[in-house]
Formats: C-alpha cells, sequence, structure tokens
C-alpha cells in the first residue's frame, strides 16, 4: 500500500509583510554521502539490478555489489591520472550504465562531474554552448559513448590538452577506452573517499540559459543526500518497497540526474535507463521499454504523458504492464492537462480498479531539486505542493496575493561556480536565495493545500497603460487556446498598447492541415493560416475581459529557434529574451498593421 505523509505546515507573518512557510516536522537524519548509498546496498542487496540499458532485444544490467566494484575501480583509474576536485569530468553524452559509473567514481573520490546536454556536441550550431561549458569548468577528462558519434564534438580544439574516454572508442586514436580504467587498480581509492564528506562536490550542473549564459551551480553530497531524505520523509513508500524507474529524463538535468537517480540509488532501487524520448521519432521506443518494465513510480513531462495516455486506448500489454506495480505517477516542467489527468485516472481504475498518488513538485537547479513537493492526494492538476522539511520559503505578496519565493536550508546550494558576480545578485540580505518565480495559495488562509506556479516575475511586462500582464500564464493560456498548429510562442507587449505573440509553429501540423509553408522575411503569409489564427484571437477576446488578457494579434515565424543562437535552452525551453532580442525586426513587423505577416483579432 501506498504511504504518504499528510500536508503538515507552518505559515508565519512577519512585520516586513513577509510570510515564511516551512513544514512542521523536522528533517530526519541525512546520509554523509552519495557514496554511502551504494555501500549500503551493495552489502544489503548485492544481486539486485541497480542500473540498465537497453541490449539487443533485452537489457545489459549491472548490481549493487559490480557497481561498488566497478566505481572503486574507476575511481582508482582517476586517481592515477591525478584529478581532484579542481579538475572535473565532462559528460557529454546521455543516460548510460556507463555514465552513471563514472558519475559515481567521481563522487567516489570528490572529483565532480559536469554533464552537459548532448546536444551541445551533436549540433553544430551548438558547439559554442559545450566550448562555454569547457572554459569555464576547465575539466581535465571528457566522456563520450561513442567516438564516432561524438567524432566532430570530440575533435574541437578545446579538447586538445583534455583526455576523452569512450565506452565505445572505434579507430579514434585521440580517445581512450571506457574499458581502461575498470582495469585500473584502487590505489589512493579508500582515502580519498574517506577525505569525501556533506560539503564535497558531488557535480557541477548548468542552468538552463533561458536569462543569460548557463552558470554553474556546484551540488554537494549534502544538497543531494538532504533531498533524498526530505523526499523519503514525504513519501514514505520509497524506503519500504524499492522504487522502480524506467527514465528517460536526461541526466545533465537536475530533476532526472539527482532527483530520479539518487532516489534509486538512496533506497535500494532499480532505475530502467528508457532511451525513448515523448517525440514522434522516438515514444514507440517508451513504449516498448514500458511494456517490458513494470514501474513503481512514474516520471515525465505532460506531453509525455499525453503519448502514452493515447497508446493505451488501444495497447493493452503497456496499459497492464505500465500499471500493474505504480504507486507515484509525477509530471513535471509544466501543468498536467486536466483532459490527460482524467484519462490516467480512468485508464487505471479499468486497469487496477484504483487510482495512484498523481503529483508534482517545484524546484530549481539550485534547489537540488525539489522545494516544494504535493504529496497527499489531490484531484487537480498544477499544485507544487508544500514545503519539504528543511527547508524555510519566504513569501513576498503583492497586492494581487502573488508571492515571490525565495529559499533557503541545507539542500540549497551556496553559490554559482567561478562567478562572485553572480552569487552575491542570487541572494538577499537574510540569505534566501531568490529564485524569481511567483506562487499562490490554491486556497486563501489554508496553507496545507499547497502552493501553485504563477509565472516568472522576470516575464511579466507593463503596456504602455500601467497594466501589468502576466506573461507566463497568459502563455499557457494561448498554449491551449491555439491549437496544435502552434509548438511555442513568445507573449510580446512590454511598453506597447497590446498584447502580441510571436509564434513558432508546428510545421507537422500545418503540412497536414494544408497551410502554405512559403514565407515573406521569415513569416508566413499563407491567407489561410492567417485567418484560423485571426478567428482563434478573436473567439478568444470574446471570452476574457481586462487588458492584462487581451491577445490581439501575431505573427507567425518561419525561422524555428536557434539553440546555436541561444533562442532555445537544452531543456527545449524558449529563451523569451533571446527570441525578442534576435528578433526584433519580427517584433516590429507584428505591431505594423499594413505587414503581410501581421496578424490582427480584427
Amino acid at each position: 500500500m501506498t504511504t504518504y505523509r499528510s500536508h503538515e505546515t507552518k505559515l508565519e507573518p512577519r512585520a516586513d509583510g513577509a510570510l515564511i512557510y516551512t513544514a512542521a516536522y523536522d528533517l530526519p537524519p541525512v546520509a554523509r554521502t552519495t557514496g554511502d548509498w551504494l555501500h549500503r546496498w551493495a552489502e544489503e542487496a548485492p544481486t539486485r539490478t541497480f542500473l540498465a540499458e537497453r541490449y539487443g532485444a533485452g537489457w545489459r544490467d549491472v548490481s549493487y555489489g559490480e557497481a561498488l566494484e566497478q566505481v572503486r575501480a574507476i575511481a582508482g583509474a582517476l586517481l592515477a591520472r591525478g584529478l581532484n576536485a579542481e579538475t572535473p569530468i565532462l559528460v557529454m553524452s546521455g543516460n548510460g550504465v556507463d555514465h552513471g559509473l563514472l558519475a559515481l567514481a567521481g563522487q567516489y573520490i570528490g572529483v565532480p562531474v559536469v554533464p552537459v546536454a548532448e546536444q551541445y556536441a551533436l549540433i553544430h550550431g551548438a558547439h559554442g554552448r559545450l566550448r562555454h561549458a569547457v572554459e569555464m569548468t576547465k575539466p581535465r577528462l571528457a566522456y563520450a559513448v561513442d567516438a564516432d558519434q561524438y567524432g566532430e564534438a570530440i575533435a574541437l580544439d578545446i579538447f586538445d590538452e583534455i583526455e576523452v574516454v569512450a565506452s565505445h572508442p572505434g579507430q579514434n586514436d585521440r580517445v581512450t577506452a571506457f574499458a581502461d580504467l575498470l582495469a585500473s587498480g584502487t590505489e589512493g581509492v579508500d582515502a580519498a573517499h574517506a577525505a569525501t564528506g556533506p560539503d564535497t562536490v558531488g557535480k557541477i550542473l548548468l542552468t538552463s540559459g533561458s536569462t543569460s549564459a548557463p552558470k554553474g551551480v556546484p551540488t554537494t553530497n549534502r544538497m543531494m543526500c538532504t533531498n533524498q531524505a526530505q523526499l523519503a520523509a514525504a513519501l514514505p513508500f520509497v524506503t519500504e518497497t524499492p522504487p522502480v524507474l524506467c527514465d528517460w529524463l536526461p541526466w545533465n538535468h537536475v530533476f532526472g540526474g539527482s532527483h530520479n537517480f539518487n532516489l534509486v540509488l538512496a533506497n535500494g532501487g532499480t532505475l530502467y535507463i528508457d532511451d525513448g524520448k515523448p517525440t514522434p521519432a522516438l515514444i514507440g521506443r517508451s513504449v516498448e521499454n514500458l511494456t517490458m518494465v513494470s514501474p513503481t513510480i512514474s516520471f515525465n513531462v505532460p506531453v509525455g504523458f499525453a503519448g502514452l495516455v493515447q497508446e493505451m486506448q488501444t495497447n493493452d500489454a503497456l496499459r497492464e504492464s505500465y500499471f500493474k506495480n505504480v504507486e507515484m505517477i509525477f509530471y513535471a516542467g509544466a501543468s498536467l492537462p486536466q483532459d490527460v489527468w482524467a484519462g490516467i485516472e480512468a485508464l487505471s481504475r479499468k486497469t487496477t480498479g484504483t487510482v495512484p498518488l498523481m503529483n508534482s513538485s517545484w524546484g530549481l537547479t539550485e534547489t537540488a531539486p525539489a522545494a516544494l513537493l504535493q504529496h497527499q492526494l489531490t484531484d487537480r492538476s498544477g499544485i507544487v505542493g508544500v514545503p519539504l522539511a528543511g527547508v524555510e520559503v519566504k513569501l513576498i505578496p503583492d497586492d494581487d496575493m502573488r508571492c515571490e519565493v525565495r529559499v533557503k536550508g541545507p539542500s540549497i546550494f551556496t553559490g554559482y561556480f567561478a562567478n562572485p558576480e553572480k552569487t552575491a545578485e542570487a541572494f538577499d540580505d537574510e540569505g534566501y536565495f531568490l529564485t524569481g518565480d511567483a506562487m499562490k495559495f490554491v486556497e486563501d488562509g489554508n496553507p496545507d493545500m499547497g502552493l501553485r506556479f504563477d509565472g516568472r516575475m522576470s516575464e511579466d511586462f507593463k503596456l504602455l497603460t500601467g497594466t501589468w500582464v502576466r506573461a507566463a500564464q497568459l502563455r499557457l493560456d494561448m498554449l491551449a487556446h491555439m491549437g496544435p498548429i502552434v509548438s511555442d510562442l513568445v507573449v510580446t507587449g512590454a511598453d506597447r498598447n497590446e498584447i502580441g505573440l510571436m509564434i513558432f509553429p508546428n510545421m507537422a501540423e500545418l503540412e497536414k492541415e494544408g497551410f502554405s509553408t512559403e514565407a515573406t522575411g521569415e513569416a508566413f503569409t499563407d491567407p489561410r493560416l492567417k485567418s484560423d489564427i485571426a478567428r482563434r484571437l478573436a473567439m478568444r477576446l470574446s471570452e476574457v475581459s481586462g487588458s492584462s488578457s487581451r491577445v490581439t494579434r501575431a505573427i507567425v515565424l518561419a525561422e524555428p529557434p536557434s539553440m546555436g543562437d541561444g533562442e532555445m535552452t537544452a531543456k527545449g525551453n524558449l529563451n523569451y529574451r533571446k527570441v525578442l532580442d534576435r528578433r526584433k525586426s519580427l517584433l516590429e513587423r507584428l505591431y505594423d498593421d499594413g505587414d503581410p505577416a501581421a496578424i490582427t483579432a480584427g
């Protein structure tokens, strides 16, 4: 039976108007290092599978006993090369067993690992981001799973003085075989491991770069271990039954690489690495993997759950396997559409007669990540929850009871890597981290119901009338209203009289609907497409009141967002400032009624 703690919170008003929001129970004991978890499970469950990845028709798996042995061997190889806390390891490729073992080996002896988005190495136009990561962190060793696949990146001059290791080295004479690391002895490993502790940096994670160049976030044992103690206190079931995950979420992000990976390791579970993704080209692989593995916890983004719900309508084998053991279904990245939520509930009841805990949380790279968590039953999407034990949340309300969120605690970082200027800007005078996010209470007067996300403070802007526009929420509303032809959009209108949209279209849907994709100066001008969007804008105008939500114009962009130019982050999120800055001429065309690409609601 799934056990979880009901929300128990304290909300203390202060004389300065701030609200201090905390859990009403204490933080339980915290492990000293991630290596403690590995030693525990290698002793208590040495033959239990820890990590597994697809290999042919089945899985290549590594048990806890094997993992400890291999981690120690790799650690010995790192020490023999002179690596230490000042010489990180860069990981260029995505999730994999060897990646996981290398990361744990670094943490075991205090050598930070710097995992970056694989797109940085695989997409020629994104090599600037890879160069930025190398120049910022100055690694001594780099890893890629396949030397041929990553050959263009490996040949860059930034790796001239860096040893590159690959699981599949091919014929590249610049590359060391990963197997060579496993052949090393363990001289000095015990002493190096004993010298690590709570403040040892295990990894340096890069922020998404959605508002500026990616920053490095040193992530310590204390941050990672505290976060797992917090999760176990709120969700006791993870300690009662070893969790089983079949998960694709990337390890260069804090959620996949720290939250999910460590949830398995801390509780002696098994992580099946899903080599699929929620895209038309790869979701079939996820379906295949989930038909082979019955998870106890399912993590995904809303579009991923939508794809699975659609597939399970006709795929009984997937539905039976997926719901067989699942105790928690967790969405992240955006609010789960209520129709998808209802679809999951209906399919679960059809399969098992029950509905698992469905929830979400909130956090950032800087918060390890979970700081708020929804950990009791609810019937609605969009709640990010209540503070976890040990986290102090400072809420700064505005006139609409929308609150700026600031946090501090043992799971929160203490400063950016080699960036004292950004570090100084990141905290207030009481040591609270300035997250830049905004929240509202789900229910006024009842803090135990938790908070819901209400956008980024920095994305809001004023019209010339002085009216504030809550751009993040408006973007979500317009995405839902504009239909499948819109892939993403940027809300515009700062210092103007009207709110507009710069639309990135879903090209497959445009072609499916028969719209012309001929462009005039980087914007689509098909009269049928313009008419369809104008109709949708007009329909929404008839449903809303108030200038803060009245969207009256749009333009459809012909060029997709550029990762190389910083318009898109590694997470696939738009960098709104970059888009607006890079496309200033298109922004002017949006507000020019005489331009053939400008669309107005009429």
